[in-house]
């Protein structure tokens, strides 16, 4: 998906090619470089968020001038895709051609890597939303992703659907994760102490407290001593519901 506003599809900086490198232009800045640049950008945004992300703070974390950056990029947004697809770098990619590999198994792990990125950067699934995401890494994904899909046996017009069915469930789902997450730190409790502190608020209030008690049962049900195990738990069961979906479309075709 494009950003939206001023910045078109020809800004994207994979379409700045070597121009963007300025490799061979004299005086630029010693001890820099895009991929310092690009691993700093991570780094700055894990810490602090994409709301503080500036080229001034990412040049004080570097200890060299906001203008020495822009030897290196142009824009504030050309650092935020070469963090976006940095980050796309730390999936494992299986195999998609390795013989006797179950697509259902590879599917189920990528969507397992994609939704724990998501939790780890939550800078990532607004920007992800922003830019093209057509960097190596991204590119490298989407592709393993589709060749993986297309073993279902889907006929080809339903292959794009069916991977945007199991990967914007992902992307929401690990988007939720990552602020509920961010919610749970900025109380100093754990996961589960936050849990049970606003189960008990929630039961306690009257105008809650009927939609707790109607759904204890399918609480109870689910399962897990943990959030996380309960998280796990609904992230696998909504998974296995889209890969018997897809199957189910592959023998009704």
């Amino acid at each position: 998906m494009v950003e939206q506003g001023a910045r078109s599809a020809r800004g994207s900086v994979w379409f700045q090619g070597e121009k963007a490198q300025r490799s061979g232009r004299g005086g630029q800045p010693s001890g820099l470089d895009r991929k310092r640049i690009t691993d700093a950008s991570v780094r700055l945004l894990d810490a602090e968020g994409l709301a503080k992300f500036s080229m001034r703070r990412l040049a004080a974390e570097l200890n060299v001038t906001a203008m020495s950056l822009y030897w290196y990029v142009d824009t504030k947004d050309d650092l935020l895709e070469l963090a976006l697809d940095a980050a796309f770098g730390e999936l494992p990619l299986p195999d998609p051609d390795a013989g006797g590999e179950d697509w259902r198994e590879q599917l189920r792990a990528l969507a397992a890597e994609y939704r724990a990125l998501l939790v780890r950067h939550p800078w990532l699934s607004p920007l992800a939303g922003r830019h093209l995401n057509i960097g190596p890494n991204s590119l490298a994904f989407s592709r393993v992703v589709q060749r993986v899909v297309r073993r279902a046996g889907l006929p080809a017009h339903g292959v794009m659907g069916a991977i945007s069915a199991v990967f914007q469930f992902v992307y929401g789902y690990g988007t939720t994760e990552s602020h509920f997450s961010a919610r749970i730190a900025d109380t100093g409790l754990s996961a589960d102490e936050y849990y049970q502190q606003a189960m008990a608020r929630v039961a306690e209030t009257p105008q809650t407290a009927g939609a707790i008690e109607e759904s204890r049962d399918l609480v109870a049900a689910r399962g897990g001593d943990t959030v996380a195990e309960m998280l796990d738990r609904d992230f696998a069961f909504a998974l296995d519901l889209l890969i018997a979906g897809i199957e189910a479309m592959v023998n009704r075709g």
